[in-house]
């Protein structure tokens, strides 16, 4: 398969930001993928499957953050990815079930 590349702009929906359980459950989703995955706020540019990374960011609400793929399933990771940031789509208990099915 042709090596992919896929990026999007998303905005941090969630009112806590990226705190450790979101950003927890973004890693355990972009780990299910082959691609390599990246997410850039302003300069910063880290790997998308390194909990210590992500929340290096310190993204809060109204965060404008890009996610980058590179990999046989960039695409998808891309839109898994932004899919969750966009919608929030975590809870007391982790993941929803939306994000995981």
């Amino acid at each position: 398969m042709a090596e992919q590349s896929a990026k999007k702009e998303v905005t941090v929906t969630n009112e806590m930001g990226l705190h450790v359980r979101p950003s927890s459950c973004f890693v355990e989703i972009a780990s299910q993928f082959e691609a390599d995955i990246f997410v850039k706020r302003e300069a910063d540019r880290v790997d998308g499957k390194s909990l210590m990374s992500i929340l290096s960011l310190g993204a809060k609400k109204g965060t404008l953050l890009s996610i980058e793929a590179n990999g046989p399933d960039a695409q998808g990771a891309v839109s898994a990815l932004a899919d969750l940031i966009e919608n929030g789509l975590w809870d007391e208990n982790g993941l929803t079930n939306r994000a995981t099915n």
